[in-house]
């Protein structure tokens, strides 16, 4: 991510023999809410805001008086680099309108501005939503449903995954339709309703989880996102595709840590010899989430129209040589593939 043009954070610049009255000019004139204290070979010395000044002209400073005494030495400062999705969760646990951006000798480089922070990035990738299954076992929620328009919190799953992704900046959508695809379609439409482009593949016959992206006409010339249309989750979609880019990958696949608890105590044993217990000890393993960033090259290892899932994909692909890749991921997150899923989703248990 990129901070704020050099023109534009330069012109809080302060040097640290400044006088109060010189820091108020520098706060009007530059219109950030915010004086940097440099020295002169640029290493950040610290910040001032309008809050700093008020507070030291009530403990009786002059405007003529050194701004020594109103500079906030320990400001949170960020490296360069660091993603847009970093940045804003910082900021936003801790408050902050502005977050100079320094590097390993704390010379300033660069400010973060709320802002510009928090606007929606437009991302031109295509994401590709599965929404063609059967959901035989949510019948009979599915009998006359498909199951990504099963209503959760009075919305359909799949309006969730579509709000969550055009708040990441992705406005060019494809939905693969299968089992009662036309209400899904009656519902979206073209997708003006929210500000997107909507398209359709349907699949004359189940295709699996990855077998429908051989259908994509046009193929995509960039990376692009697929996601199960039944996975509720508050992952950062474009911290997805970054992380993707960055590593150079063919295919990533988000991935969670689930964790299961035997029922049991466990006997070791050694032949009939017994050489421990364990009661009921926890297994951890990484799991598909069902969110994927793909490259377009990746199409290749499909073949035609005949089904396929993405494990078999990211398969194919790595006995190709291509890179294949875990995202792990830690935020909220629901399959919803069995009753008592969906159950939790109506409750809010994510």
């Amino acid at each position: 991510m990129n901070s704020p043009s050099k023109k534009t954070w330069q012109k809080a610049l302060l040097p640290p023999e400044a006088t109060i009255h010189q820091a108020i000019q520098i706060l009007n004139d530059a219109a950030l809410k915010i004086a940097l204290v440099v020295s002169p070979d640029h290493i950040l010395i610290g910040t001032i805001t309008d809050g700093d000044i008020r507070r030291g002209l009530l403990r009786g400073l002059e405007l003529d008086s050194p701004i020594d005494s109103v500079i906030h030495r320990d400001a949170f400062v960020v490296p360069p680099g660091l993603e847009r999705g970093a940045v804003l969760d910082l900021m936003q646990a801790n408050k902050l309108l502005q977050l100079p951006v320094v590097d390993a000798e704390r010379r300033l480089v660069g400010l973060h501005l709320w802002d510009e922070v928090a606007a929606p990035v437009i991302r031109p990738h295509l994401m590709v939503v599965m929404a063609g299954g059967k959901g035989l076992r949510l019948r009979p929620h599915t009998e006359s449903c498909p199951k990504p328009m099963l209503p959760v919190s009075g919305k359909p799953m799949l309006e969730h995954i579509l709000e969550r992704a055009v708040e990441e900046g992705f406005n060019r959508f494809v939905f693969a339709l299968n089992y009662l695809g036309h209400m899904i379609e009656d519902h979206f439409a073209d997708g003006g309703r929210w500000g997107v482009r909507i398209d359709y593949l349907r699949e004359k016959g189940p295709l699996g989880t990855a077998g429908a992206l051989s259908l994509l006409d046009p193929r995509p010339k960039q990376p692009f996102l697929v996601s199960n249309g039944d996975v509720l989750t508050d992952i950062k979609y474009g911290a997805l595709m970054d992380f993707h880019r960055r590593h150079g990958a063919t295919a990533t696949m988000a991935v969670r840590q689930q964790e299961w608890q035997y029922p049991f105590g466990i006997v070791r044993t050694k032949g009939i010899e017994i050489v421990g217990f364990e009661e009921k000890p926890i297994t951890r393993a990484l799991v598909n989430a069902g969110i994927y960033a793909l490259d377009p090259v990746a199409l290749d290892a499909l073949d035609g129209s005949k089904p396929c899932d993405m494990p078999n994909l990211f398969e194919r692909l790595r006995e190709r040589g291509c890179r294949t890749l875990v995202y792990p991921m830690h935020e909220p997150w629901l399959d919803v593939g069995k009753p008592e899923d969906y159950l939790s989703a109506q409750k809010g248990i994510v």
